[in-house]
């Protein structure tokens, strides 16, 4: 794909730091269209899915709440405790979502795109982008706000957290970190530099 002629930001990080308040800011601050992985990840396993079917065939009707819909909490419990289970169900989504966000490549007639990509590099979809940005934090922060946010105990957290790769691994590929361990305002004068350093607003 050629893209050349845009500039696709990936914009990721580990499970509770803040990648959210950061397109959230971004957005509604220099109106830079994001596009959300989990948006069309839940798209792609909405009731009578295909892939919505192959979970119900997997787990049985009991992986649904009485309205029809995914049982989220019970279907993360599965995938968080069995790495197989986790690689079969991405395996599934993954392919989706990148045919989404190829599509919006097309359609779009701007010059930059911010892709919100919680598994950027576990869903090999670098080849989207022409640069990474991570958002960081504190890993004891990261596990209070997880642990806050899921009304998780806090084994089932840092279950949650060694199910991702490394932040080691991830900041060692980025182009920007954005660390998130203190306070917003911090973010955001993070987030206001970066912008200005490179020259990111729409024309």
């Amino acid at each position: 794909m050629d893209k050349s002629f845009k500039r696709i930001i990936g914009l990721t990080g580990g499970i509770a730091t803040g990648k959210t308040i950061v397109s959230s800011y971004i957005k509604q601050n220099f109106n830079i269209p994001i596009l959300d992985a989990d948006i069309y990840a839940r798209d792609a396993i909405k009731i009578n899915s295909n892939i919505f079917k192959l979970i119900q065939k997997r787990y049985g009707k009991n992986i649904c709440l009485r309205n029809g819909e995914l049982d989220y909490q019970k279907l993360g419990n599965i995938l968080f405790h069995d790495v197989k289970q986790k690689e079969w169900l991405e395996n599934k989504i993954h392919p989706y979502v990148k045919q989404v966000f190829t599509k919006e490549i097309r359609k779009s007639n701007t010059k930059v795109l911010i892709f919100d990509l919680p598994l950027l590099f576990e869903s090999k979809l670098t080849f989207l982008i022409t640069e990474v940005w991570i958002v960081y934090c504190d890993q004891k922060e990261q596990l209070r706000r997880l642990i806050n946010r899921n009304c998780l105990t806090k084994n089932e957290g840092i279950i949650r957290i060694k199910n991702q790769l490394s932040f080691k691994d991830k900041i060692d590929k980025a182009d920007y970190v954005l660390d998130n361990s203190s306070t917003l305002a911090n973010l955001y004068v993070q987030i206001n530099k970066i912008i200005e350093e490179t020259n990111l607003y729409l024309r």
